[in-house]
Order: structure tokens, then sequence, then C-alpha cells
């Protein structure tokens, strides 16, 4: 594998949307399987990486080419673009708050092996509140531990080769005093809870299981899981998936823009309601993709280390982020099918739109819009910005 450089992120996230992970997609999708042919690629070509700084290995990206990168694959196929997107998720925790020799260390094996990393922080019993959690990190006096997590979902956890596992810092700690815990593939089990079969987003494969992890206590990272949350978890999180969002909604768009070029060649003049309702959808388009590019790239203003990254007002714009983008992915595809037509309806074809509507759907489930909604008005009402 040849070294990956920054400015080269974007056209190989696009080159293999179109050359692998699109013609794919609809198998993937089908079979509700993993997207194996996409994420060797992706590895093959070392995005997985492309976050790590240059020194321990990595491509040394930032998230707006990360953000990009994203949007290009969920061109060609949106699970591939969420588990890359989960994946940078968790690589973001580590360079802005893996200080330690393990934590280096392991930066460098992602990079050398293009190691792939899930998460489990949800947990049975919480209701999906990521900010609490019943399990706990069981110490020995020999500085090693035990834990066990009932996840109702674990990011891709059968392809995971490590996972990142939020839990109470001990047996006596609040639900809410979390660390995050790094569990590698030869110190965990896995005990099915059941199977993923979605709607959409069925290529994420996501089930739930029982983890049960065994490893030693240097694997914890040493910030609070409350601050590394806030400073780089929950803006990175919400920019990424959104970034995947908008791609979605872009892959919708051209179909329709096709649609509408192809109709006005054979006719010799663009159709009135086809034009409208296409001129109508590139409005709402142009100003998702404004919000999202600029959610990004705001992100790289504030330092992860600052007082400036646990502002209320971040959190809050980054939760709306969020919110806005879930809806309004629905609302562009749900337009391109207007323009398409019964081409777009049916469940096959060359036109056919109904993979990405279901995958549009899952943006507003995969942490639940009401809850971050939720969340939002609490900060609302100490937030005097």
């Amino acid at each position: 594998m040849a070294a990956l450089d920054r400015d080269d992120v974007v056209a190989e996230a696009r080159r293999i949307a179109t050359e692998v992970a699109a013609p794919h997609a609809s198998e993937v999708d089908r079979g509700g399987r993993y997207p194996r042919e996409a994420m060797q690629a992706i590895a093959e070509a070392g995005l997985l990486s492309a976050w790590i700084p240059t020194e321990v290995g990595g491509a040394g990206a930032d998230v707006v080419q990360i953000g990009l990168a994203c949007e290009e694959l969920a061109k060609g196929c949106a699970s591939t673009a969420m588990i890359y997107a989960m994946h940078q998720c968790q690589v973001a925790c580590l360079v802005h708050h893996g200080r330690t020799a393990y934590f280096q260390d392991l930066m460098r094996r992602i990079a050398q092996e293009q190691l792939l990393v899930g998460s489990a922080t949800t947990e049975m019993g919480i209701g999906g509140d990521v900010r609490r959690s019943l399990c706990h990190v069981d110490r020995s006096e020999d500085g090693t531990f035990e834990l066990v997590k009932k996840a109702p979902v674990i990011s891709y956890g059968n392809e995971a080769d490590l996972i990142f596992v939020t839990a109470r810092r001990r047996d006596d700690a609040p639900e809410s005093d979390q660390v995050l815990v790094v569990c590698e593939r030869s110190d965990l089990s896995l005990e099915p809870l059941g199977e993923w079969d979605t709607m959409g987003f069925r290529g994420t494969c996501s089930p739930g299981f029982v983890l049960t992890a065994r490893s030693h206590g240097d694997h914890i990272f040493p910030d609070d899981y409350a601050e590394l949350s806030a400073r780089t978890m929950l803006p990175v999180a919400h920019s990424l998936w959104s970034s995947c969002w908008l791609g979605l909604a872009e892959g919708a768009t051209a179909v329709a823009r096709g649609v509408v070029r192809q109709a006005a060649r054979r006719s010799g003049a663009l159709q009135p309601v086809t034009g409208l309702r296409m001129a109508e959808l590139e409005v709402v388009l142009e100003t998702f993709r404004a919000r999202v590019h600029a959610a990004t790239r705001s992100y790289l203003e504030v330092d992860p280390t600052s007082q400036e990254a646990t502002l209320l007002g971040r959190a809050i714009a980054f939760n709306t982020l969020k919110v806005y983008a879930a809806e309004t992915v629905v609302d562009v595809v749900a337009k391109a099918l207007l323009v398409v037509g019964i081409a777009g309806y049916r469940r096959s074809g060359a036109l056919s739109l109904e993979r990405q509507l279901r995958d549009a759907y899952g943006a507003q489930l995969m942490v639940n819009n009401d809850r971050i909604l939720g969340n939002t008005a609490q900060l609302e009402l100490i937030y005097k910005g």
C-alpha cells in the first residue's frame, strides 16, 4: 500500500465510490451484508488512517477532507459512507485525546494494518442515552479490568478490529461518570443478541451483542467521556453523519437531474412542471450543502483542548446540524423521487430511488432526533449566548 497524501483523500473516496461502492450497493442492500468490497478498497487506499497524523503513519487529513470523503462515498453507497464516518469518529478521539504511549502506538497500528474501529455507546436499559452507562469497568489490583456491556447496537461489530466502549468509571460511579475504553478483538468476546434486519443502512451490519472484554487499564482513555464527547465525539459525529446524508441527497439529485436532461433532449424543451420541481430541489440541496460544509469547517476554528470547545453554544449548533441534516435528506430524496417519477418508485432499475429513500429515513433514528432535541432544549435553559 502506497502512502496516502492528505490532498488525495477526497479523490480516492470518489474513485472508490464510483468504481467499487456503487456497483455493489444494491447487492449489499438486498442481502443486508457488509460492503466488503468497498471497505477493502478503502483500506487498500489507506483511507482508514486518513485522519491520523503523518508522524505516526497517517495522512494527516482534517475533518473537512474526511467530511468530503464521506460525502463522495455516500453518493455510491450510504452504508459504506456511514461505516467510514463512524470509524473516523473513533479515530478523531484517538487523535485529540490519545496522549499516552498505548494510544500513540495504536494509531501507528491502525495506519500500518488499516484496522477498522467500531463503537458501543448505547446500552440496554438506558433508552438510547449515550451519556449514561449501566455497565462499569471492574478494575483489579494488577492493573487489568473486566467489562461486560449489553449493547442493543454495536457498529459493524463482527467486522471491527477494535471496539471503543463507554462504561461507568467504576461500580459505585454515577451513570453519567463515564470513560471510553478500547477493546481489541483479541481481548473481547461478542454474544449475539439479535439480527440486523433494518429498512435502511442495511450494510452497516450493527446488531446487538453482549460484549465481554478483559484487558489492561492503559486501554482506558485518560479524559472523562463527558469531556471527550463535548470536545470531539459529538461535533465530529454530527458533522460526518451530516456529510454522509448530504452525499446521499446529492446522489439522488443526480439521478433526477439526469432524467430531466434526458427528457429535455428528447423533446427539445424543458417540461414546465418537472423543470419547476427540479429547480425547487436544487434550492433545498444548495442550502443543505452550504450548511453542512460551513458547520464542518467551523470545527477547525476551535482548538479541541481549549475552553471554547466545551461552550454550550457549540453543542447546540452541532445538535441542530444533525437534526436539520437528518430531516433535510428525506426532503431532498422525496423531491428527487417526484422528479424521476414511476421509474424511481420501482424497486429495480438504474433510476430506482427505493434504497436511497429507505436509507434517508434512517438518519432521524440513528441517535434519535427527539433525544437530541430534548438535550438541546435542556442546554437552552442555561445557555447565555
